[in-house]
């Protein structure tokens, strides 16, 4: 058999074990060819690929981003809008010439969307989920998320440094457009005070009293972890600074804040990122074998496992009021801001 494997979407750390994972299994139990597809889908769309072997799958297991590279095309975008487009039978034509038995897409909930749709065009198709947002459906945890709170997590301890000494309100913004999954878990593992998410939203006024009731005790700095896709003045995004303001103007306490940004993607991957990625790999590829095809890898109850892509395809994971690390914050005093 002959996979091909593309990467696609944000990148974050564990793509290149993920890439090793399926590979190595692949060539060394399967005895499979296998070939990379650089850039995500447009490698599909200009033929652009590389073949892979154990020497160029050496090496990976602690590299960041991805030997492939990826980007963020999406092929069927303009048929969605009802507009001609010859991407999709690009796509055929080329999984065709190549002599694909499975295109193999490594990625986010985009690229578990595209996936789906390519499955749709009667190819055969494997999808692996990866995000640091941690908010794809029908698994319990995305490689990279591990990673992106590890980093998080240690901005938010060096941050309590420099909030101590000056007496401040610091404001940490971390990733998270739709789901506030880094921000709970970082803002929980790293001691904040003030945890907003965008699925709870928050009332300034709650935010402030939790503040000021700080204070009060005698503890004299806070720190305000919120996820970058908190609404504010009814838009969503780029919430830190215009939290800094209202928390100054509100409280009297000297507030700062800081956007983590894309450093939250970079750098190695965690141990544990590295070996769910493996797992997550060897089982694609055990899935290519078995002609199981169109569904995607998935971790439940710490069992590697799958699930077919339509089931994926357009739903979102969010964080719960009930989650137990929301329930058991608020038992210590924690304020989610609502």
């Amino acid at each position: 058999m002959k996979i091909g494997i593309l990467s696609s979407g944000g990148d974050c750390p564990g793509i290149n074990a993920t890439i090793r994972g399926v590979g190595k299994t692949a060539i060394s139990h399967y005895g499979m060819e296998v070939i990379g597809i650089k850039d995500g889908f447009q490698g599909l769309l200009k033929k652009d690929y590389t073949p892979l072997n154990a020497k160029s799958l050496s090496g990976l297991l602690n590299l960041g981003g991805t030997i492939l590279g990826t980007s963020r095309e999406k092929p069927f975008k303009n048929l969605l809008k009802g507009e001609k487009d010859d991407k999709p039978q690009i796509i055929i034509d080329s999984y065709n010439e190549l002599g694909l038995d499975c295109l193999v897409c490594i990625g986010g909930n985009g690229t578990q969307k595209t996936a789906y749709r390519v499955s749709q065009l009667g190819l055969n198709v494997i999808g692996i989920p990866k995000t640091i947002d941690n908010d794809i459906w029908g698994t319990d945890i995305t490689f990279g998320f591990n990673s992106a709170v590890d980093i998080a997590t240690e901005a938010i301890d060096r941050i309590h440094s420099t909030a101590s000494s000056h007496k401040r309100v610091m404001v940490i913004e971390l990733m998270g457009h739709k789901a506030g999954w880094i921000t709970l878990y970082a803002g929980m593992a790293g001691g904040a005070d003030v945890i907003l998410l965008p699925e709870l939203g928050y009332n300034i006024g709650k935010v402030n009293e939790a503040i000021i009731n700080r204070a009060q005790q005698g503890k004299h700095f806070s720190i305000v972890a919120v996820a970058e896709g908190l609404e504010v003045k009814g838009k969503k995004g780029k919430p830190a600074g215009y939290l800094s303001q209202l928390i100054e103007k509100g409280t009297g306490i000297e507030t700062r804040e800081t956007i983590l940004g894309y450093v939250q993607r970079g750098g190695s991957p965690s141990a544990f990122d590295r070996n769910l990625a493996t797992r997550l790999g060897g089982h694609a590829t055990e899935l290519i074998a078995n002609k199981h095809f169109n569904r995607m890898v998935s971790l439940k109850s710490d069992q590697i496992t799958s699930i077919p892509l339509e089931e994926v395809a357009g739903k979102l994971k969010i964080v719960t009021p009930d989650h137990d690390l929301i329930t058991q914050g608020k038992r210590m005093g924690i304020s989610f801001g609502i």
